[in-house]
């Protein structure tokens, strides 16, 4: 995968004589490094689990189109949520408006930032796009993928427009929160990648059902973890600021939980807190305090066991072949199970 993301960048430095293109070509190559891949991987795994073959080539490029759609909607999101970090380094905005900076006052260089960024978050949709096209699939083949990711980009936007509508409106409502997660994260996380790579191999409509009833659950446990993970994570390690979602209001799983289980002060105190953008580490410290006392972190730990089981017993009567749930076991337990 990295040598196929980098092979492509590398090809549009060596095809331009425009001047620019090569410093956003290194911004993306060097976003793209340190992510999990977990898309590309489900892609190739869905392929190989209905039988897809041994050239497994033209898979690797489509899994490409998948990082590199992703490098798209993480820089969107960078500018959408303000973050200053993305794996431990200054998100694209940050980083763009630093370089202006050098020539420019901190007002400009702040407004030439995050419009260069939303700039690079298309171009690196339009090379998604290339990638895929180039892959070497047949008409078929192509056919079969396309609807699958016009799905996957709809879902993915339609998420994140609901998570934006959701912010700073906090609520006791858990399932307004997965309704949000099933959106942003279990159906563009899980389930179409795993969608587009079967597609491509053949599958059928049982293959593709079952394919679903995995997905799901597990896209839900993975977005409950990065809720935990964006709170109580160590940030030397997840690369973010654990002040961010809280900082942001953000309607969450654990925020929910908290809310209806908490007492009148409580309740007071959280929606004082969250959503303040000056909100320090001793004030986050209420928060989390306040998480622990509701026992909405247990709340969330449990959930994601719930979700886990229902995804490893949806996996057990699956249609695949034997390699594929060796794999889509270790990757449920990757997808769950970490620190980042």
């Amino acid at each position: 995968m990295d040598d196929a993301l980098t092979d492509f960048l590398a090809a549009k430095n060596n095809d331009t004589t425009q001047a620019h293109l090569p410093y956003l070509s290194q911004l993306v190559r060097e976003f793209l490094s340190g992510g999990k891949r977990i898309r590309p991987l489900l892609c190739v795994t869905g392929w190989q689990a209905i039988g897809g073959g041994d050239d497994v080539e033209p898979m690797v490029q489509v899994a490409a189109c998948l990082e590199m759609f992703h490098a798209f909607a993480l820089i969107h999101d960078d500018v959408m949520d303000n973050s200053d970090t993305r794996r431990g380094r200054p998100t694209i905005h940050r980083t763009m408006a630093a370089h202006r900076a050098l020539s420019r006052g901190p007002e400009e260089a702040e407004w030439f930032g995050v419009s260069a960024a939303v700039l690079l978050g298309d171009l690196t949709l339009t090379w998604s796009d290339e990638l895929l096209h180039k892959a070497g699939l047949s008409p078929a083949q192509l056919e079969a993928a396309l609807p699958l990711l016009a799905e996957m980009r709809t879902e993915l936007m339609l998420g994140q427009y609901l998570d934006l509508h959701a912010t700073g409106e906090l609520t006791a409502d858990v399932d307004a929160t997965l309704n949000v997660y099933r959106y942003k994260t279990a159906k563009y996380t899980i389930e179409r990648p795993l969608h587009i790579g079967a597609a491509i191999a053949g599958a059928g409509p049982q293959a593709m059902a079952a394919f679903t009833d995995y997905a799901l659950p597990l896209g839900e446990a993975f977005q409950l973890r990065d809720d935990l993970l964006g709170v109580y994570g160590d940030p030397l390690i997840t690369g973010k600021s654990r002040l961010d979602d809280l900082r942001a209001g953000k309607n969450t799983a654990l925020t929910a939980l908290a809310l209806s289980g908490a007492d009148s002060g409580q309740t007071a105190q959280l929606r004082r807190l969250l959503g303040d953008p000056l909100l320090d580490e001793e004030g986050a410290d209420t928060v989390r305090g306040i998480f622990e006392a509701t026992r909405a972190r247990d709340g969330v730990e449990r959930m994601i066991d719930d979700r886990r089981e229902q995804a490893l017993n949806a996996l057990a009567r699956a249609p695949f072949t034997a390699d594929a749930v060796a794999a889509l076991e270790q990757i449920t337990r990757m997808a769950i199970v970490r620190d980042s």
